[in-house]
């Protein structure tokens, strides 16, 4: 008996050895893999092996406070950079998993079904999705001697994210009586574009590099390089006196948050500091590990910040005064 069980374990110990062979960054002499080397000493498994932690259940009888906002999450504020990074940038995942048809998008159109077009009850095509950020094609024309259109084509082109700089998230924070908790749950989460209307074409507070065909607004477009200024190239500012209409960004489609869950738990989120943190996305949004401004709460007459507030600093200042009343009703809950 003892004879079998040596021999077991000299069996196990050797197709271990020899798997750790097979791996070139332990190795001590060149072996010639089938498969391509492992790039590192270590691989990430548990991302994308990983499950959905699923929330604990609310019954609505439990519910004894329950208040919506609308935030927004500036992707240029260096808290948010890692949801640009383009090892792993959000909008790519988003975009990936609705075309691959891992997820539904939703159209954020006001109806009549849908008055403020966040609600998920139309389903927005797939092939509109992409006609939202400027279409997955460019027409290419070709000119003869003349300056005559001679023939004409589409050619793709391929999706760039790095011009979506905001999400907006729409959130419910729910006192559950029963657990005594106040958290928060996200329901959606859209990524915001400026949309292009008549009246855009001055190009105030833009690039004005004079690159022809240029599109600030199209995430398509390579943007511009940008170009030393010497003394003699300085010149006086123009006074302008035209009018520029303000766009404000608009979601381009909205993602059920619950539904992304199972997408983001397998996405790693790039730390700056710490290759080895193991965070996915979904870790980062039930942690609250992002800045956000909030937009809007729920009230009767259904009005944003920005319908009773023109001054961007005031609407910061409503937007902190919203977050404290929301800490307050747990600190004062629990005041004695």
């Amino acid at each position: 008996m003892k004879k079998i069980l040596f021999s077991i374990l000299v069996l196990t110990t050797s197709v271990a050895a020899i798997a750790q062979q097979q791996n070139l960054s332990n190795s001590t002499k060149p072996i010639h893999a089938e498969e391509p080397p492992v790039d590192g000493y270590t691989v990430k498994t548990d991302i994308e092996n990983r499950k959905v932690v699923p929330y604990a259940n609310i019954r609505q009888t439990d519910v004894a406070y329950q208040k919506r906002v609308w935030r927004e999450i500036d992707l240029r504020e260096k808290l948010n950079k890692a949801f640009a990074s383009p090892k792993s940038r959000l909008i790519d995942i988003l975009i990936n998993a609705v075309m691959n048809g891992e997820l539904t998008a939703y159209d954020p159109t006001p109806s009549e079904n849908d008055p403020n077009g966040d609600s998920f009850k139309n389903v927005l095509p797939t092939d509109q999705v992409m006609a939202r950020f400027g279409g997955d094609s460019v027409l290419v024309e070709e000119y003869n001697e003349n300056n005559e259109v001679i023939s004409s084509r589409y050619e793709s082109r391929t999706f760039s994210g790095e011009n979506i700089v905001k999400f907006r998230i729409k959130e419910d924070w729910i006192f559950d009586k029963q657990r005594s908790v106040f958290e928060p749950r996200i329901i959606g989460i859209a990524p915001l574009i400026t949309p292009q209307i008549p009246g855009m074409e001055s190009t105030a507070g833009m690039n004005t590099s004079g690159d022809a065909g240029y599109d600030p607004f199209d995430p398509f477009a390579v943007q511009p390089e940008q170009q030393e200024v010497t003394n003699s190239d300085v010149a006086l500012p123009v006074q302008d006196n035209s009018f520029t209409p303000q766009v404000d960004p608009t979601p381009a489609f909205w993602i059920y948050f619950p539904e992304a869950r199972h997408i983001l738990v397998n996405k790693e989120v790039v730390n700056r500091n710490n290759d080895a943190t193991g965070l996915s996305y979904d870790d980062v949004f039930i942690k609250r590990m992002f800045a956000s401004y909030i937009v809007k709460e729920s009230n009767p007459e259904d009005l944003r910040i920005k319908d009773y507030i023109a001054n961007d600093v005031e609407r910061l200042y409503e937007s902190e005064r919203i977050k404290k009343t929301l800490m307050d009703w747990e600190q004062d809950l629990w005041s004695y």
